[in-house]
């Protein structure tokens, strides 16, 4: 069965998966979408018996319908190998009764790096498939992780460029250290003087700019995107959602289909996304618990129906999820308007030009799997040490912020559904703000000094990704103000 991909915004031009991963976004500013989501096709007994490489294939050959499965395998072979510390690519651990699916084990230690390390490889693919001889240029917002996982994963890949762009006072400083840090004669990072939104509105204007599309085309580039507005992002993170369904299966967790509810603390919307796709692929998923931090504009929106970016922008201890506008929203808003491109587009245009919207009650009525609350400073922080005094096991702020949303949810409902809370980020990503909140004497103290202490009180060896950039040079001094991202990019190019 061929899956054809439409943007969010016009129903005209359906494309293949190829096509999607190489434009990145719509020429008309939407997203692509796949025109159904098909179910799986193999039993849980079958995947129980499957590797997360096997697994990977079996999900991402439903939607990538012009890959042949030599071309498939290949990309998922070259992207989940020795740069995951652990076999099982993304295991599953079960403290208190909750189990955490740990997306952190592979080369930048956050779970970006679960579609990255694959989306170089079904980039340079695609681009084969379709001919393309120009020179593909990944333009990239990054409110942390995405940054340096897709730096790492297009570092020197021939025939590509990478930029990268994150709010210059936004991020965590080991994010930072390990963007500016980054090998390869075709990356670029740049500090701009403004938020991830910012970051991320420039780049979107950057891929709707046509007279800037047609210079690139005649010196020979074309745009794409590593953002989780590129279809090869999301595809990628329905596989482990699948794979943790059929590992609490084999750990005898959860019994054949029994439901599990999913927790994920949430920024950009993709990831959560992702969950929602699982489910309708066929994973028993409940409820869609959607946790944010103290930009709770998502919180806000599953409460009251208004999306409203209109609000003061919080500098937090999980900077990832930083974010007012959540990108991957569309593709659910698209959904919940019957697939109505124009209903889209006009809900669209009004975040653009009011920075808000209201859905119809119908539309509310199709959000009933989602629940949204958020976690302050205080309960982020309280979720770590807690955790940690009570079990010895030691999260991340964003993974802290979606346990405390949960817990929220528990006293709320009284819904004690297995739940799966995914883990987004190693703590050592996030060394300051986590040690501060095990013990207020660490408050002052500089991430890098605190790693050793981490590692003794997690009884977790150090990675590798932290050893590397400790003492690694900076090649990375560039920064830009938000209005001058277009001509920053230009000057890259040396066009």
């Amino acid at each position: 069965m061929e899956i054809l991909y439409n943007s969010t915004r016009s129903n005209r031009n359906p494309v293949r998966a190829s096509e999607a991963i190489l434009k990145g976004l719509s020429e008309d500013g939407g997203l692509f979408v796949p025109d159904k989501i098909p179910a799986l096709d193999k039993s849980f007994e079958e995947l129980m018996q499957m590797s997360y490489q096997q697994v990977a294939y079996e999900v991402m050959k439903l939607f990538l319908t012009d890959f042949t499965e030599q071309e498939l395998k290949a990309c998922i072979a070259k992207a989940y190998d020795e740069k995951f510390d652990t076999k099982e690519i993304a295991p599953v651990k079960t403290v208190e009764g909750v189990h955490y699916l740990e997306l952190f084990h592979g080369a930048t230690i956050a779970f970006k790096d679960m579609a990255l390390s694959l989306l170089p490889h079904l980039l340079t693919t695609a681009a084969r498939k379709n001919h393309v001889t120009n020179e593909i240029v990944i333009l990239t917002a990054t409110s942390g992780d995405t940054g340096k996982a897709a730096l790492a994963g297009f570092s020197d890949v021939e025939g590509t460029r990478i930029v990268v762009f994150y709010p210059k006072n936004g991020v965590s400083p080991v994010q930072e250290r390990q963007m500016v840090t980054q090998k390869g004669g075709n990356t670029y990072v740049v500090g701009i003087h403004g938020n991830f939104d910012d970051a991320q509105s420039g780049v979107k204007k950057i891929f709707g700019d046509k007279e800037l599309a047609g210079y690139m085309e005649e010196r020979g580039f074309q745009f794409s995107s590593a953002n989780s507005i590129n279809i090869g992002r999301l595809v990628p993170q329905i596989v482990y959602y699948v794979y943790a369904y059929v590992q609490l299966l084999q750990k005898k967790s959860l019994k054949e289909s029994e439901k599990m509810n999913v927790v994920v603390p949430t920024g950009n919307f993709g990831n959560i996304l992702a969950a929602f796709y699982a489910k309708h692929m066929g994973v028993p998923i409940d409820r869609l618990i959607c946790a944010s931090n103290e930009n709770k504009v998502l919180y806000d929106f599953f409460r009251s129906g208004t999306y409203d970016k209109n609000r003061e922008f919080v500098l937090t201890s999980s900077p990832s999820m930083d974010i007012l506008i959540s990108s991957n929203l569309e593709r659910l808003i698209y959904l919940i308007a019957g697939k109505n491109p124009d209903r889209n587009r006009e809900l669209m245009e009004a975040l653009s030009n009011r920075g808000v919207y209201t859905i119809t009650d119908e539309m509310k009525e199709k959000l009933m799997d989602f629940y949204g609350n958020y976690a302050s400073e205080e309960e982020t922080a309280e979720a770590i040490r807690g955790l940690y005094e009570r079990t010895g096991y030691v999260l991340d702020p964003h993974t802290a912020v979606a346990l405390s949303v949960y817990e929220k949810y528990r006293n709320e409902t009284q819904d004690h559904t297995q739940a799966l809370l995914v883990s987004t980020a190693s703590p050592f990503k996030f060394t300051r703000s986590v040690m501060k909140a095990v013990d207020s004497r660490y408050a002052s103290a500089e991430d890098f000094a605190l790693t050793e202490k981490l590692s003794e009180i997690a009884g977790v060896e150090i990675p590798g990704a932290i050893s590397e950039i400790r003492n690694a040079p900076v090649l990375h001094r560039h920064e830009c103000e938000k209005e001058e991202m277009k001509q920053t990019v230009m000057n890259f190019l040396g066009i």
